[in-house]
């Protein structure tokens, strides 16, 4: 679980270092809304960061709540983080799919896919959650 805390927390990063040096997720925008303007384009990137924080924010809550639950040895720990898990996933799966007006996917491909990366630890957590004994 801490591994997927970790995830979530460079995913969320992710973003942010895009924004300082490659700027992929702006080339992005600017190649699917050609006749947007640099502010323009820049106000898309800031709105994506918002959301991103709020997602990561999100997924690291969802993840230290999961790891105290199994830590505690909480009986509704294993349906929550099976819950948390499916949630994650469908977010994740929501950035690297989903079109834009465009026609093109509303992020690009590495940012979409680095939102993937705690989905990893997800399913690996939630697998070993339910091999493990139920605790008494």
């Amino acid at each position: 679980m801490h591994a997927g805390l970790a995830l979530t927390v460079l995913a969320t990063i992710a973003t942010y270092v895009d924004r300082g040096t490659t700027h992929l997720l702006a080339d992005h925008i600017r190649a699917g809304y050609p006749d947007y303007s640099q502010a323009r384009v820049d106000s898309a990137v800031t709105a994506y960061l918002v959301v991103s924080s709020v997602i990561g924010a999100l997924g690291a809550l969802g993840w230290l709540t999961a790891a105290w639950a199994v830590d505690a040895g909480k009986r509704w720990a294993r349906p929550v983080a099976t819950v948390m898990f499916v949630l994650g996933a469908g977010v994740g799966l929501a950035g690297l799919l989903t079109k834009d007006t465009s026609g093109a996917t509303g992020l690009p491909p590495e940012l979409g896919w680095a939102g993937m990366m705690p989905c990893l630890a997800g399913v690996l957590a939630v697998t070993s959650l339910w091999r493990r004994r139920r605790p008494t």
